[in-house]
């Protein structure tokens, strides 16, 4: 049982202090099979979830926007085309691999004046109070170590008016679903690892800090109560993914 001192990493209890340089490992070993991986774990379905959520952002011209855990930068990418020149997308993640391939990418799509890319960590985020129009985590909260410290710090960054979006593996709504899923993601996804990215352990890690992440309704509690308000909560796929969204007024 995880303590003040010591935290999750999967089911393995660690020393909280250790757990950020040990999701570094993991994405430093899937950094170069990052896409082709998402694609086969979801059939191809996570670019509907991201469309979704990019639905759900409103975003405009001309706004600042914080994508933290943003990977290879599906949601950066698209959000440098909605705010234009005059806006700005900051491209950021605690892994620099991650970065770095991510980087690549938006260079190879033709991405410059209006992005930045930064290593940051979610919980202590270096931007001025009251300076962003929106933040979006996709994928990466369940790997922040203290996740009420990065939603206090999202709430602080944030603009009055401003909204938070996470989009996040979370519980599915039915028992039938749960078994299914639980049977892929305990079976299949580490075979599925070792095959395409030579790394199963990274893949059981995935299934693990997925069901060690907080339910719906947990993650929606834990939003409002470091701020955010009007939040709601869009299940995908029967719950297997979930979209929390909260403002600060």
């Amino acid at each position: 049982m995880a303590n003040e001192n010591t935290t999750h990493f999967g089911y393995k209890t660690v020393n909280a202090d250790d757990k950020a340089s040990m999701v570094r490992g993991v994405f430093d070993s899937v950094a170069s099979k990052y896409d082709v991986m998402n694609d086969l774990m979801s059939f191809g379905v996570h670019r509907l979830w991201k469309r979704f959520a990019i639905e759900l952002a409103g975003v405009r011209k001309g706004q600042r926007i914080l994508d933290l855990a943003s990977g290879t930068g599906d949601l950066a990418d698209r959000f440098a085309g909605l705010v234009g020149p005059d806006g700005l997308v900051i491209m950021s993640d605690i892994n620099a691999a991650m970065l770095n391939v991510g980087r690549d990418r938006m260079i190879d799509r033709g991405h410059a004046g209006n992005l930045q890319y930064t290593q940051i960590n979610a919980e202590k985020l270096p931007v001025a109070d009251n300076s962003l129009d929106l933040i979006t985590i996709a994928f990466g909260l369940r790997n922040v170590t203290d996740k009420d410290a990065a939603l206090r710090s999202m709430y602080r960054a944030l603009k009055p008016g401003g909204r938070a979006l996470v989009l996040e593996f979370s519980k599915p709504t039915n028992k039938p679903l749960e078994k299914i899923y639980d049977t892929y993601s305990f079976s299949l996804l580490p075979k599925m690892g070792k095959l395409v990215a030579n790394d199963a352990e990274s893949y059981q890690y995935l299934a693990e800090s997925i069901r060690m992440h907080p339910d719906q309704e947990t993650l929606k509690g834990m939003m409002e109560t470091a701020g955010f308000e009007r939040c709601d909560v869009h299940n995908l796929t029967g719950g297997i993914v979930a979209i929390h969204r909260g403002f600060k007024i």
